[in-house]
């Protein structure tokens, strides 16, 4: 995998998002900060919703957007051929 698709660019893009899930701004007709969670998509919980509730839409949800769910590795037996899969063989098989 390369370009877009590198571990390198999918971790900076979790950083990414971290940092803009984390980002406030002074509303001054609502008179408070308010944050992604004020305004996202959050349809599982819409009257409350936390920046976890927010819908994301991102190559990064395929590992629930997660850097330690990025860096899993597991041994996978097939018959004699044994092997250790990790993201990328996750994101092929969920594409």
């Amino acid at each position: 995998f390369s370009g877009v698709l590198a571990e390198d660019v999918l971790r900076a893009l979790l950083e990414l998002q971290d940092t803009l899930a984390a980002t406030t701004a002074w509303a001054p007709g609502a008179g408070r900060n308010v944050s992604l969670q004020d305004v996202c998509y959050a349809p599982l919980n819409p009257t409350e919703p936390r920046v976890g509730d927010c819908a994301v839409s991102s190559v990064t949800q395929y590992f629930q957007n997660n850097g330690s769910r990025l860096a899993l590795t597991a041994l996978q037996q097939d018959g004699d051929d044994r092997g250790t899969v990790d993201w990328h063989d996750h994101l092929i098989y969920c594409v």
